[in-house]
């Protein structure tokens, strides 16, 4: 059976994501920092698709929280196999760089590139045959703003992920001998409520028929992406990035 923890599942690709594993008959920590009705919700769906689940509150970027999602992991449903780094935050609007606060920038780094590295050290513990483990698969979800740097908007977004991207390839380069394999997806306009949060709700709806396939993408065929990587059938893969961005580029 597939254990794998989900950061950020409570809502958009995470949830899509996780309740995508639960069919597939995972065990999967659905980790949230709020939400929690939401996750519960996430759950109970994995659950009745004949997965097993455990939602556990968390912010990523807090090192006693990510041990502890850890640690639950550990004990309730034994050695980790999948970790999928999706939790991440983009600001409550778009910016320009001369309006960025050091404060924004600070938490932005903290959750969207602390919390990933602390997210895989904690995992490649757990997978190293080094350390016990029997190898394993970690995904990252990045963004198609790590390549055109999120211009006039999210600059500083666009940079914490420009640095999952780099850890991606570092990491997965530093522990393929070790049977665990790290790749990434880039997403690009996606049909979640990301852009609500960042204070742009009609974001989609504006961008959507610009994209070459004439729409927004969605959480679930993001979910496909990372599901596949995470399985065996993408065994001789690591390093590499899928683009789910409807062709933009």
């Amino acid at each position: 059976m597939q254990v794998v923890i989900v950061t950020g599942a409570s809502r958009g690709i995470g949830a899509a994501t996780a309740k995508l594993l639960g069919r597939n008959q995972a065990a999967v920590v659905v980790n949230y920092r709020t939400g929690a009705q939401q996750a519960n919700e996430v759950v109970a769906d994995i659950e009745a698709a004949g997965g097993k689940a455990i939602a556990v509150q968390g912010d990523v970027g807090t090192e006693a929280d990510v041990m502890h999602m850890f640690a639950e992991c550990d004990r309730l449903f034994g050695p980790l196999t999948g970790l999928v780094n999706n939790a991440g935050i983009v600001g409550a609007e778009k910016r320009r760089i001369e309006t960025v606060s050091f404060d924004t920038i600070m938490t932005l780094m903290r959750v969207n590139v602390a919390g990933a590295l602390l997210c895989a050290r904690e995992a490649v513990k757990r997978m190293s045959p080094k350390h016990g483990g029997r190898g394993g698969a970690i995904v990252n979800v990045s963004s198609l703003g790590a390549i055109t740097g999120s211009p006039k908007a999210f600059i500083d977004y666009a940079a914490s992920k420009g640095a999952m991207d780099t850890m991606t390839i570092g990491l997965a380069a530093e522990v393929a001998d070790r049977g665990i394999r790290v790749n990434a997806v880039r997403p690009g306009l996606i049909d979640t409520d990301i852009h609500a949060s960042a204070g742009l709700p009609d974001r989609v709806e504006r961008f959507g028929p610009q994209m070459p396939m004439k729409r927004a993408g969605t959480a679930e065929e993001v979910a496909e992406a990372i599901v596949w990587l995470l399985s065996d059938k993408a065994s001789y893969v690591t390093g590499e990035f899928i683009g789910v961005t409807g062709g933009a580029r």
